[in-house]
Formats: C-alpha cells, sequence, structure tokens
C-alpha cells in the first residue's frame, strides 16, 4: 500500500510475532467520530511527556511538536536507554525528512514493519503534520516501548495486560474486566488496581458505581499524585463515550502495569515456585502409580507362570477339556488387560522421563526388580510358558480320544473272544470218544478238526488283542493295569487251548484207527460253515466296528470300503445256500435211507439256526453301518465349513493388521504438518482399531467352535488363532506407543520452546540420515547430520555430543535424544539457582524462610508443600521457625526418594 487511501482507518495493532501497522476496514460513521482522536491526541500527548520531562522538554501539539523529528529523536532515547544517530540541526524541510526517517528506521531496527509508512511521500506526511499518521506512529513506539514485553502466564503485550488487569481485580465487587474500551467506563477498575496495590491510598468500600466521573477522577488524582502516572484522560470523555478509544486506555492502564512492577516481582517468583512445586508433586504422583501397577503386573506374572508351566495330564478327556476351557478363558478374557496394563506402564513410564528431562529433574529410578527391562523380561518369561502349552493340551486330548478308542475296541474284542472261549477248556477236557462208536469217533475227529479250524481262525483276534493292550500300555492309558490283567488271562486261556486241543486231537487219532467210516457230506458242511460261520462273526466285528476320522477324506474311505464289503454279500449268500444244501443233502440221505442216527452234525458245532440269526444279523449291521457313515460324513462336512469359515475371516483380518502395522509405521516417519495433525491421525487409526475388535472377537468364537469340533488342522489358511491374537496385541501396543511417542515430542516442543517448522526440519534431517529406516541413527549417520547442519565436529567434540544423545553406548541415536540435543543449549528450563532466586525475593533477601511468608505468598497446598519438606535453617542470623529454601530448591532437582 503506497498511499493513504481515503475511508480506510489506519489502525496500528501489535501482534505477537512482529509490530506492525495493519489496515483494517472499519464504518465509514465511525471515521467521522472525533472522540477517538481527541482522547488519542490527550493520552499519547500526556504518555510522551511523560518521558520527555526526564530530558527537561515537553510537547503541546503532538502533530506539530514532531515534525522536525528532534523531539521524535529524544523520546526514543529516553524509552530506550540507547543513543540515536546525531539529529539535522538545519531547519529546511529535507533535514525534518531526515530526522524523521532516524526515528523511523530506529523504530524498525527494533523489529517493528512500519506499513503505510513505507514510502519516502508517506513519511513526509508525518514532517507535514498529518495527524492519523503522527498518531499512529507514536502507538506504534507505545506497543513497543511500553505494552511488548508485558508478560503473564506464558500470554504476552496485550493479552498479557489484559490477563494482569484481569486478575488484579477478580476479588472486587461490580468489576469486570473484559477489554480496553467499556470495561473502564465506571472507574471502578482503575480504583480496584490501585487499592489492590496500595490499599492504604483508597478506601474500596465507600466508592459508588453510579458515580463513574467521580470514581475516573478519584483514580486519576491519586495516581497522579502518589504513583507518578500523568492524567492522560478526561473522565467525562470515558463515561460519555459510547466506546471510549482502545489504545488511549490501554497506553493508560499499562503505566499502572509499570508503576507496580515492583509488586510483580514477588508474584512472579511465587508463580515460578508454584510451577515449580506442581511440577514436582506430578512426578511423584507418576513414580508412585508406576511402582504399584508395576507391582501388580509383577506379582501376576509371577502367579501366572507356574500354572502355565505345569504340563501334568489328566486321566480323563472331560479333565483335559478344562484345563483347555481355562486356557481359553487366560487367553480371551486374562491376559488382553494384562497387555494393555504392560503397555500403559511403558507408556507412562516413558512420559514421565520426558517430563523430568524437560523440566531439568534426575531420571526415575524404579526399586529394584521393577524397572522397564525387568518388566520385559518376566514377560518374556511368561511368554514362554506360555509357548506350546495349547498344542500340548491339545496333544493330550487327541491322546486321550485315541486311548477311548483303542480300550473301547479291546473290550469289544476281548468280549467276544471270552464268550468265544467259554466253555471251550471242558469241551477239550471230555473223554466222550471212549464209549463212542467208530463213526462217532471218526465224527469226534472231524468235530476236533473244525474246532482246530476254528481256533487258528481266532488266533489273529488274540494277536489283536495283545496288539491293542501294548498300545494302550505305551500311551500310558489310566486303567492299563486291568487291561493287562485281561490280557494276560486271555493269553494264559489260549495257550491252554492249544496244549488242550493238541492233546485231544492225539487221543481222538489214536482212536481213529478203530473206525473205518464217517459221513462225508457232514464233514464237508463242518468245513464250510466254520469259516463262513467265522466270517460272519468277523463281518459283525467289522460292521460295528467303533471309527475316528478326522477329514471327509478318511470318511469316504471307509464309505467305500464299506461299498466294496456290500458288493461281496451275493457271493457270500452263495456260499450260505451251499451249506445250507449241504445239510439238506445230509437230511435227505438219512430220509431217503431210513438211517437210525440224529440229522445233527456231530463235526460241527454251527447249526442252521445259528446260520441263519448271524446271517440276518449281518444284513441288519449293514443299513446301521450305513447310517452311521453317513452322520460321519456329514459332521466332516460341518467340520469342513467352520474350516472354511475361520479361514475367510483369518485370511482379511491377517492382512488388515498387517496393513494398519505399515500405516502407522509411515505415519510416524511423516515430515509435513503439525504434530497435532499427525496425533490426530493416529487417535482415528486408534479408533479404527478399537471399532474392528468386533472382528477378533468373532474370529475367536468361531476358532472355539473349530476346537469344541476337536478340528486340529486347517489347510484353507495359514493363519492360527495364535498368529491373530500376537499380531492384534502387537497392533495395540504399536499404535498405543507411536501415539505417546507423538505425545512426547509435542511435550518436548512447548517446553522447549521449539516451531512446528523446526519440529518438521528436525524430522526432515533425522529421516534423511536414518538410512535403515528403522527409527534410528548410527554413530556415522549422526556424525553426517550434524556437518550437514553446519557443526564443526572435531573428535573430542564428537565424543561429548554423543555421551549425551547416547548415554548408555547402544551405538544408535533415537529421534526423541535427537530433539534433545537440538533444543538442550538454547531451552529456557528451571534450574534450582532460578528457584532459590524467586524464594530470596519472597523473603525480602534473607537466607530464609517463615512459614507465614510462604502462607501469604503461595497457595495453600504448595505452601503447606514446602512447610513440610523445608529443613530448618541454621545459618547466621537464624530465628526461630526459620525454614532453609536453598537447601529444600536444590533437593528439588536432586535424587528423587522413589
Amino acid at each position: 500500500m503506497n498511499q493513504i487511501e481515503p475511508g480506510v482507518q489506519y489502525n496500528y495493532v501489535y501482534d505477537e510475532d512482529e509490530y506492525m501497522i495493519q489496515e483494517e476496514e472499519w464504518d465509514r460513521d465511525l471515521l467521522l467520530d472525533p472522540a477517538w482522536e481527541k482522547q488519542q491526541r490527550k493520552t499519547f500527548t500526556a504518555w510522551c511527556n511523560s518521558h520527555l520531562r526526564k530530558a527537561g522538554t515537553q510537547i503541546e501539539n503532538i502533530e506539530e511538536d514532531f515534525r522536525n523529528g528532534l523531539k521524535l529523536m529524544l523520546l526514543l532515547e529516553v524509552i530506550s536507554g540507547e543513543r540515536l544517530p546525531k539529529p539535522d540541526r538545519g531547519k529546511m524541510r529535507f533535514h525534518k525528512i531526515a530526522n524523521v526517517n532516524k526515528a523511523l528506521d530506529y523504530i524498525a531496527s527494533k523489529g517493528v514493519k512500519l506499513v503505510s509508512i513505507g514510502a519516502e511521500g508517506e513519511r513526509c506526511e508525518i514532517v507535514d503534520g498529518n495527524v492519523k499518521m503522527t498518531l499512529g506512529m507514536i502507538w506504534t513506539i507505545i506497543l513497543r516501548f511500553a505494552i511488548q514485553d508485558i508478560s503473564v502466564e506464558e500470554t504476552s503485550a496485550k493479552e498479557g495486560l489484559l490477563l494482569w488487569c484481569q486478575r488484579k481485580t477478580a476479588p472486587y465487587r461490580n468489576v469486570n474486566i473484559q477489554n480496553f474500551h467499556t470495561s473502564w467506563k465506571d472507574g471502578l477498575g482503575l480504583c480496584a488496581l490501585i487499592h489492590r496495590h496500595r490499599p492504604d491510598l483508597i478506601d474500596y468500600s465507600k466508592l459508588n458505581k453510579d458515580d463513574p466521573i467521580g470514581n475516573i477522577n478519584l483514580a486519576m488524582e491519586i495516581a497522579e499524585k502518589h504513583l507518578d502516572i500523568p492524567k492522560m484522560l478526561d473522565a467525562e470523555d470515558i463515561v460519555n463515550t459510547p466506546k471510549p478509544d482502545e489504545r488511549a486506555i490501554m497506553t493508560y492502564v499499562s503505566c499502572f502495569y509499570h508503576a507496580f512492577a515492583g509488586a510483580e516481582q514477588a508474584e512472579t517468583a511465587a508463580n515460578r515456585i508454584c510451577k515449580v512445586l506442581a511440577v514436582n508433586q506430578e512426578n511423584e504422583r507418576l513414580m508412585e502409580e508406576y511402582e504399584r501397577l508395576a507391582s501388580e503386573l509383577l506379582e501376576w506374572i509371577r502367579r501366572t507362570i507356574p500354572w502355565l508351566e505345569n504340563r501334568t495330564p489328566e486321566k480323563t478327556m472331560q479333565a483335559m477339556q478344562k484345563k483347555l476351557e481355562d486356557f481359553r478363558d487366560y487367553r480371551r478374557k486374562h491376559k488382553p488387560p494384562k497387555v494393555q496394563e504392560k503397555c500403559q506402564l511403558e507408556i507412562n513410564f516413558n512420559t514421565l522421563q520426558t517430563k523430568l528431562r524437560i523440566s531439568n529433574r534426575p531420571a526415575f529410578m524404579p526399586s529394584e526388580g521393577k524397572m522397564v527391562s525387568d518388566i520385559a523380561g518376566a514377560w518374556q518369561r511368561l511368554e514362554q510358558a506360555e509357548k506350546g502349552y495349547e498344542e500340548w493340551l491339545l496333544n493330550e486330548i487327541r491322546r486321550l480320544e485315541r486311548l477311548e478308542h483303542l480300550a473301547e475296541k479291546f473290550r469289544q474284542k476281548a468280549s467276544t473272544h471270552e464268550t468265544w472261549a467259554y466253555g471251550k477248556e471242558q469241551i477239550l477236557l471230555q473223554k466222550d470218544y471212549e464209549s463212542a462208536s467208530l463213526t462217532e469217533v471218526r465224527a469226534l475227529l472231524r468235530k476236533h478238526e473244525a474246532f482246530e479250524s476254528d481256533l487258528a481262525a481266532h488266533q489273529d483276534r488274540v494277536e489283536q488283542i495283545a496288539a491293542i493292550a501294548q498300545e494302550l500300555n505305551e500311551l500310558d492309558y489310566h486303567d492299563a493295569v486291568n487291561v493287562n490283567d485281561r490280557c494276560q488271562k486271555i493269553c494264559d486261556q489260549w495257550d491252554r487251548l492249544g496244549t488242550l486241543t493238541q492233546k485231544r486231537r492225539e487221543a481222538l487219532e489214536r482212536m481213529e484207527k478203530l473206525l473205518e467210516t464217517i459221513d462225508q457230506l457232514h464233514l464237508e458242511f463242518a468245513k464250510r460253515a466254520a469259516p463262513f460261520n467265522n466270517w460272519m462273526e468277523g463281518a459283525m466285528e467289522d460292521l460295528q466296528d467303533m471309527f475316528i476320522v478326522h477329514s471327509i477324506e478318511e470318511i469316504q474311505s471307509l464309505i467305500t470300503a464299506h461299498e466294496q464289503f456290500k458288493a461281496t454279500l451275493p457271493e457270500a449268500d452263495g456260499e450260505r445256500q451251499s451249506i445250507m444244501a449241504i445239510q439238506n443233502e445230509v437230511e435227505k440221505v438219512i430220509q431217503s435211507y431210513n438211517i437210525r442216527i440224529s440229522s445233527s452234525n456231530p463235526y460241527s458245532t454251527v447249526t442252521m439256526d445259528e446260520l441263519r440269526t448271524k446271517w440276518d444279523k449281518v444284513k441288519q449291521l449293514v443299513p446301521i453301518r450305513d447310517q452311521s457313515l453317513q452322520e460321519e460324513l456329514a459332521r466332516q462336512h460341518a467340520n469342513e465349513r467352520l474350516r472354511r469359515q475361520f479361514a475367510a475371516q483369518a485370511n482379511a483380518i491377517g492382512p488388515w493388521i498387517q496393513n494398519k502395522m505399515e500405516e502407522i509405521a509411515r505415519s510416524s516417519i511423516q515430515i509435513t504438518g503439525a504434530l497435532e495433525d499427525q496425533m490426530n491421525q493416529l487417535k482415528q487409526y486408534e479408533h479404527n482399531i478399537i471399532n474392528y475388535k468386533n472382528n477378533i472377537d468373532k474370529l475367536e468364537g468361531d476358532h472355539q467352535l473349530i476346537q469344541e469340533a476337536l478340528v486340529f488342522d486347517n489347510k484353507h489358511t495359514n493363519y492360527t488363532m495364535e498368529h491373530i491374537r500376537v499380531g492384534w496385541e502387537l497392533l495395540l501396543t504399536t499404535i498405543a506407543r507411536t501415539i505417546n511417542e507423538v505425545e512426547t515430542q509435542i511435550l518436548t516442543r512447548d517446553a522447549k520452546g521449539i516451531t512446528q517448522e523446526q519440529m518438521n526440519e528436525f524430522r526432515a534431517s533425522f529421516n534423511h540420515f536414518d538410512r535403515r529406516k528403522n527409527g534410528l541413527m548410527d554413530h556415522e549417520d549422526f556424525r553426517a547430520c550434524l556437518i550437514s547442519m553446519g557443526y564443526d565436529l572435531g573428535e573430542a567434540e564428537f565424543a561429548r555430543i554423543m555421551t549425551l544423545v547416547d548415554p548408555n553406548g547402544q551405538g544408535t541415536v533415537t529421534f526423541q535424544s535427537f530433539i534433545d540435543f537440538m533444543t538442550r543449549e538454547t531451552a529456557d528450563t528451571d534450574t534450582a539457582e532460578q528457584v532459590i532466586a524467586s524464594f530470596r525475593i519472597l523473603a525480602s533477601d534473607k537466607p530464609y524462610i517463615l512459614a507465614e511468608e510462604l502462607r501469604r505468598e503461595l497457595p495453600p497446598d504448595q505452601a503447606q508443600y514446602c512447610i513440610k519438606r523445608m529443613p530448618a535453617y541454621s545459618g547466621p542470623g537464624s530465628v526461630p521457625g526459620a525454614l532453609d529454601y536453598a537447601a529444600f530448591s536444590s533437593a528439588l532437582y536432586g535424587e528423587s526418594d522413589l
């Protein structure tokens, strides 16, 4: 903007970062109101004279007396305490312009950017006596030299002055300071400022809110007489103007701030002490909280590890399944909260250490055995104990299932054999052949041969019984003693049967020499009926045999075998009819020839009724077997659906978790945007992750259904439930740690006074030299980074820096260490010396402080905190109750008790 435009107010507004005259469009009617110009003219004139009188001069007309630049330069020298260039003493216009330029150049050298007073022609407006330009220039000077340095609780300039007024007048009735115009119209605000600092000069209780002119005049008279603050405003102008001029009132009120600056020193010292004590109290609370959480977590781990290390198997399926259910509850209900506690404990520890480092306190050292590394070690032992526990449980359940199947099979085969063997010893011991005819002897011999055939056929069953018993022993079956006893009885009986059979054969063969004929048909029947009967018994055993399968392929294999068996039934029926035809032929011959012997077959114990009964039993068992196989096929199809359902979810969840881990990793190394934006993005990630928990829970439910169905494998996915659990826990831990890292960076940035641009530059430099992209720089990378930033590094200097950024000698530099180094030497941190100086102000330069002084200057809780912890002062000039604030301040920055 090179020219003054009509209808535009040039409003000279102070900005925290630079002092500049900003152009603002105002209401045209407001510009025509002369009240503000009048107030500014009087106030600014009085303000200038309050400084010029120190040089023995003053001004009468603000736009006229500054035209030659001489008093303007003198004013700047008085208020700054610095010498300006020698003024031009000539009276020509160019001499005046030169002096004004020297004054304006000096203002610009103090960091003030002047808009609309830039071009030479515009600067001539001041030489020409332009009142608006002159008032704007004086306002800029007031802002720079009277208001800039006002600072209250991290706010400065106008905002700081307003906050100071609000704090000082807060206890007073009818006073509510919200601005620098209408809030001062009743005069009570000015009276309250005087009473707060000099209660001896004014009786506030006697003031009347309805007498604003009287209140304002009273305040101005007292300020001029006792505080050396000249009267800069007219009470009538303030009261009768709807909105008094903000600049005029701000200028006048700033004089009160500077008049009472000495009193502010004690308050500033008290505020610093309160801030330091608050930091110490908060740090102690965080230390105690860490100790408590660490103790609870370590105790839980100590109780849990023995339970996971106990691999004593149970004897029954029910007991082992109860163990599996307990482990599921542990993984789904008990452990996840502890994972969060462990992560939160690490976050709290890092946050505490950052706060201690930022506040210049020594690092926190937990109690013995409660370091983060101790907790990580205990957690690793827990994970080691947990590793393989579920697999052991499932293997034990498989073993017990196999044992129960083998035990039932042993009982069935043993019962079948015992039924067959019942009474066989008594039969073999008979001596019926001694009184038999030759035919009967021959019949007994043939019958014995059939028995031997039957006996041989049962050899395989006895061997199977012994083999099953041996396997039960090898698998540590809980009832192995009874199994062994029963097996031993069967084997002993089998040996006796073999011996008795051999002895009876020898006796019959001796008698055979005396016998001559035998009924060939009976013999043929016996020879064919016995194997067929044995085949039917075997078929019934197979049809009733228990089976255990774990896949569709296995059950389909059994179904195929069953179909093959059914295909042999027509041939077996033909054999049955042939055998029955033999017996029919025997009866026909007996009837035809009227033979006087029984039609019963002397060579075989198998009767026609028995053959019919067993054949009917075989035909009944076939459809029953069909049904059981089809039911098992349906169960295996259901298991396959469970596998596919689990795999579909796991194949979606696994990549999702990996993608989120990669997104978080990318976010953690971004170098653009504010940390708050990165924090919001991470919070959104965390929100999405928490909302995704329902998918994990559903997958847990499907996993439980699979285990309850005793499904032990899944070829449709490479993800197990344990993979998903570990990935999920790692994702939760990673997002929490990443958020904590950004919070720590924000905390460091704000505490160290780092701008967002600086933080982005730090991150860009760090990422550029982080060659492995793992969030760490090795020593050579760090050296290269420092050289690129202009550091002149010798070996000794670099070694000194490395002790700061890598105190434990890990060989790497973290981003947090890098930021700490970049800000350590310029950061404004509290020190013990600063706190001691603050206490000395409260103690009026005494080497000790009294309890009543602490209670008077500090809030009650912090005063009591100091009184409780300060040691007694025993140095020179000690009085009863004297407290040693120097020792206390040093202790604040010493080793912690925790």
